[in-house]
């Protein structure tokens, strides 16, 4: 029995090993790193003097760093609300409606997942053509008798976040669309029954037996949501570069430390310590704030 449970113990050790040595070397090794560098002040690549917690002091209250980081954190908060709110509000509409088998349903199915099969850069590299004035967006608005409503949607500090969270969404809302219908079709067909047979009406239906059975969902959706607005970068480096263009308007954290740990955080040098600190945060702000969400969502399931 005793050879038997070790030969278990080690099959077990075999199995999860490469795991732990991707996430030892990928993720727990640079987050050390990024804790140990953010401790030391940099002369462009050379580490110099210990300086403990005075790179977080010069982050959050010094200028530029200051007015820079809490834009860009405000910039992630507008993603982070936007995509909720737009996005896994409209994924959920699409799963429920796609649940019910309506004509076409299996075509739509497929129509809403193909963009998130799309490369990120070559959405964000179209996506920055389509919308420049001279863009597609703006030349079929004039076909459409609509010339008044062109703009320079990447140009305008008030539309050019909003312009690149709606490629966002339009990107990936085929992928909450299909969790939340995989959800809704794994929802008891006697509970449904049940509740057609009592003259329960959709809307009735949808908030009292499904939406509290697919809640699990719903928050794996929003801690990816959160994980996602945090780690914005990509899509923003696609479609106006590194710099937060227009004036610092689309900056958010992700930019602002490769930016500030590369080629300083105005076309200076590299400063190393304060965007290991800027990385330090991302990293703090993801793993508590999805802690947070997992703990609200969870305490609402068990309400229901």
């Amino acid at each position: 029995m005793h050879q038997i449970q070790r030969s278990k113990t080690l099959w077990i050790l075999f199995f999860i090993t490469p795991g732990l040595m991707v996430v030892g070397v990928f993720i727990l090794l640079p987050l050390f790193m990024s804790l140990f560098n953010s401790l030391f002040s940099w002369r462009q690549l050379v580490r110099l003097d210990f300086v403990g917690l005075d790179n977080f002091r010069r982050l959050l209250t010094t200028f530029p760093y200051q007015e820079r980081f809490f834009n860009a954190l405000g910039n992630n908060l507008t993603w982070f609300l936007s995509t909720t709110l737009i996005q896994n509000t409209l994924g959920l509409m699409f799963g429920y409606l796609l649940s019910r088998n309506l004509p076409g349903a299996q075509f739509f199915k497929r129509v809403f997942f193909i963009p998130v099969l799309f490369s990120i850069v070559a959405v964000g590299f179209l996506w920055g053509m389509y919308l420049k004035p001279s863009g597609l967006v703006n030349s079929f608005l004039e076909l459409a008798g609509l010339a008044s409503l062109q703009r320079p949607w990447l140009g305008l500090e008030h539309l050019a976040t909003p312009s690149i969270i709606m490629v966002n969404i339009w990107r990936w809302v085929g992928f909450p669309s299909l969790v939340f219908l995989a959800a809704i079709d794994n929802v008891p067909q006697e509970c449904m029954e049940a509740a057609y047979l009592e003259g329960t009406g959709e809307w009735k239906l949808f908030w009292k037996i499904i939406f509290p059975l697919i809640i699990p969902s719903i928050t794996i959706i929003t801690v990816l949501t959160i994980i996602g607005s945090l780690n914005v970068f990509e899509q923003i480096y696609t479609m106006t570069g590194l710099d937060g263009a227009p004036n610092y308007s689309t900056d958010t954290i992700g930019t602002l430390f490769y930016r500030t740990a590369f080629g300083s955080i105005d076309a200076g040098s590299p400063e190393i310590g304060i965007g290991s600190a800027i990385g330090l945060v991302i990293y703090m702000l993801t793993f508590t704030v999805s802690l947070l969400s997992i703990f609200v969502t969870r305490s609402r399931e068990v309400q229901l």
